[in-house]
């Protein structure tokens, strides 16, 4: 029974009978390349947030499912993805992030405008086939949505706003579109991007493999994990005040009772990781880079309704040494999950109530290979 066929039966009982995947779904190469093909290729993907790219010029570099692409900031003010290869002879174009004023090859300096339109190229005159105008990068689709900034290889994709309508009901009180991104990251860790997805979809593991950190203030009876929806799941943690910039701020008259000090702990499919409290955001948007990779991006920063509180900064300040903490400890608990996932005795156990996200994940991912399967 090879990995799709294995996934396919560990879904097919209810959720109270439910097991954790199957190891060959972490390991296997096929798998991943369907994962590719089926989900990665044909999915929106989170390339990070829009305040993160605010000035004409400001650009993201990203590979998405094989593909060099990069999102930038036109001279309009529009965001706009496309491709990162030179159309001459197919170097990539931009690195990382950062601001340009045109799109310059490294190779033999081709030059493009921000809308991916070819402005010269030089030694060209005297190829008589060259035309100049006929030049243009290959556009992807790209949409902002609550101050997200999602691509897509695949121009059928349903609008991000109405896949995710269910989400930003669910949180319309935190308006998400007015966080601030303060710090952004690149990691790469040993292991698969499903570990690490499924890591943060479940807070059963905080008092253990967070005791160093967090994992004192974890309370498990107060944790809620709800059935997940088609695009997403969630749960959500309750928060004291010795986190001042966790709670709502004292202008905030959207979030009422206990929503003042909820956190959700968003899961938007395939892979953008968002832990949203009333002050302040952080986030992960994973990619893989093979079976044992995750490409890792890491953000995040506060609620603009701590703007003007002149002490917000510096407490977020702190709050991202204990983040950096936490990563060092889910580093090496998902990478001692991915070699144990690696052995040949490794067979997967019962799940806990507090793991119902993880389940739901590993529907998500069976129906878009299933129904990959069926086009």
């Amino acid at each position: 029974m090879n990995a799709v066929q294995k996934l396919r039966e560990n879904v097919g009982v209810p959720f109270e009978q439910a097991r954790a995947m199957p190891p060959e779904v972490y390991t296997s190469e096929a798998f991943l390349e369907r994962e590719i093909s089926d989900i990665f290729s044909k999915d929106w993907f989170c390339v990070g947030r829009a305040s993160a790219l605010a000035n004409v010029g400001d650009y993201v570099t990203q590979k998405l499912a094989g593909q060099p692409i990069m999102v930038i900031r036109d001279k309009d003010g529009h965001l706009r993805a496309m491709s990162n290869v030179c159309l001459h002879r197919m170097s990539t174009l931009l690195e990382g992030r950062g601001n340009k004023r045109a799109i310059v090859c490294p190779y033999h300096a081709w030059t493009y405008n921000l809308d991916g339109s070819l402005r010269g190229a030089p030694a060209m005159t005297l190829n008589k086939g060259f035309c100049k105008d006929n030049y243009r990068l290959p556009q992807v689709r790209c949409e902002e949505w609550l101050g997200w900034v999602f691509v897509s290889l695949n121009m059928d994709a349903p609008p991000v706003a109405q896949e995710l309508a269910q989400v930003e009901a669910l949180v319309s009180g935190y308006d998400m579109t007015n966080y601030t991104e303060t710090f952004f990251e690149t990691h790469l860790w040993d292991t698969n991007w499903k570990v690490l997805a499924e890591n943060f979809m479940e807070s059963y593991h905080l008092p253990v493999c967070h005791a160093g950190t967090i994992g004192g203030l974890s309370k498990l009876d107060e944790m809620v994990c709800p059935p997940g929806l088609p695009a997403f799941n969630y749960h959500t943690i309750l928060k004291d005040d010795s986190l001042r910039i966790a709670m709502a701020h004292k202008n905030n008259t959207r979030l009422m009772g206990e929503m003042r000090r909820t956190t959700f702990l968003l899961a938007i499919y395939p892979s953008l990781l968002i832990t949203l409290t009333p002050g302040y955001f952080w986030y992960l948007t994973l990619h893989p880079e093979g079976v044992g990779k995750v490409r890792i991006g890491f953000g995040g920063g506060m609620s603009d309704d701590y703007a003007n509180d002149v002490d917000a900064q510096e407490n977020f300040n702190k709050l991202k040494v204990l983040l950096d903490e936490v990563n060092v400890e889910d580093r090496g608990c998902t990478e001692k999950v991915y070699r144990g996932l690696c052995s040949k005795l490794a067979k997967p156990g019962h799940l806990s109530h507090l793991e119902r996200p993880n389940y739901d994940f590993a529907r998500y991912i069976n129906a878009r290979i299933e129904s990959a399967k069926a086009t």
